[in-house]
C-alpha cells in the first residue's frame, strides 16, 4: 500500500512538471505541421508560405537599353501571380551577349518581389565597352522564401502615380510625375521604374528614381532624365512603384 501511494505521488508530481510541455500550443517554429498549418511551419496563420502553394514569377521580357555609347540599363519585366505573397529579398542575375551570341558579362543584384501584379527590376549603368548587347537574359539565383501578407494590408498600402509628363523627347528627355501615398502608412525607400513604349507596345527605353520616404497620404514629385533622345516615338508610359510592404508602418 505504501509503495502504491509513493508511486502515485511520484506520478502526480511528474505530471505537474511535464504538463507545460505536454500542452504547448502549436507554433510556426516547432518543426512540425500542426494547428492550422498547411505544411511544416508554413501556410495557415504562419507568415511563411508553403512553396507548393505559390506560383513561380513569370519573366515577361528582358531588355538592355542604351544610355550613352558603351553604357546600358537593363530591365526585367515580371509578374507575380500570387495576390497575397511577397519575397523580402532574392538574388538575381542578368546576362548579356552580342549579335554573334558571344558572352559579354553579367550583373548580379537583390530585389524585393511585391504582391500580385507586374513589376520591374532595373539595373543601371552597365559598362559594355565597345560591345552592343543584343541578347539579355534574366534569372533568379537564390531560393525563394515566400511570405504571406494579409489581403487587407495589400489593399491598403498603395502608391498612385499621376500627372505624367514627358518633355524634350528628341533632345534631352525629361519625365515628371506625382507619386502619392494613398494609405495611412508611412512608406520608406520607394523606388520607381519608368518604361516608355511605342505604338506597338514595344519598350523603347527605361529609367528609375526613388524617394526616401512617403508619409501618410503625402505626395512627392518624381523626375526621370535621359542623356540622349528616345529612339522612337513614345506613345505610352508606365511607372512602377517598388517598396517593401513590411517596412510600411502606422505612425
Amino acid at each position: 500500500m505504501y509503495a502504491s501511494i509513493a508511486i502515485l505521488v511520484v506520478l502526480f508530481f511528474g505530471y505537474l512538471l511535464a504538463r507545460p510541455y505536454l500542452n504547448v500550443a502549436p507554433t510556426c517554429f516547432d518543426g512540425r505541421q500542426n494547428g492550422v498549418e498547411t505544411g511544416v511551419d508554413c501556410g495557415g496563420k504562419c507568415q511563411l508560405a508553403c512553396l507548393g502553394q505559390v506560383d513561380k514569377v513569370s519573366v515577361l521580357w528582358v531588355r538592355a537599353f542604351r544610355v550613352v555609347p558603351g553604357r546600358y540599363n537593363a530591365v526585367a519585366y515580371l509578374e507575380n501571380h500570387n495576390p497575397t505573397n511577397v519575397i523580402k529579398k532574392i538574388s538575381y542575375r542578368f546576362r548579356f551577349a552580342d549579335g554573334n551570341n558571344l558572352y559579354l558579362g553579367k550583373r548580379d543584384g537583390e530585389t524585393y518581389i511585391p504582391a500580385g501584379g507586374k513589376f520591374a527590376i532595373f539595373e543601371p549603368a552597365i559598362d559594355m565597352g565597345n560591345s552592343v548587347p543584343v541578347y539579355t537574359s534574366f534569372e533568379f539565383t537564390g531560393a525563394p522564401v515566400w511570405l504571406n501578407v494579409s489581403r487587407d494590408l495589400v489593399n491598403q498600402v498603395k502608391i498612385s502615380v499621376t500627372n505624367i509628363d514627358l518633355e524634350n523627347e528628341a533632345t534631352f528627355p525629361r519625365l515628371s510625375a506625382v507619386a502619392k501615398n494613398e494609405s495611412l502608412f508611412r512608406i520608406p525607400e520607394v523606388s520607381f521604374v519608368v518604361i516608355l513604349y511605342d505604338a506597338m507596345g514595344n519598350a523603347l527605353s527605361a529609367s528609375h528614381t526613388y524617394t526616401d520616404l512617403l508619409t501618410k497620404e503625402a505626395s512627392a514629385n518624381i523626375n526621370f532624365t535621359w542623356p540622349e533622345p528616345i529612339p522612337g516615338r513614345v506613345v505610352s508610359k508606365e511607372i512602377i512603384p517598388m517598396f517593401d510592404i513590411f517596412s510600411a508602418k502606422l505612425k
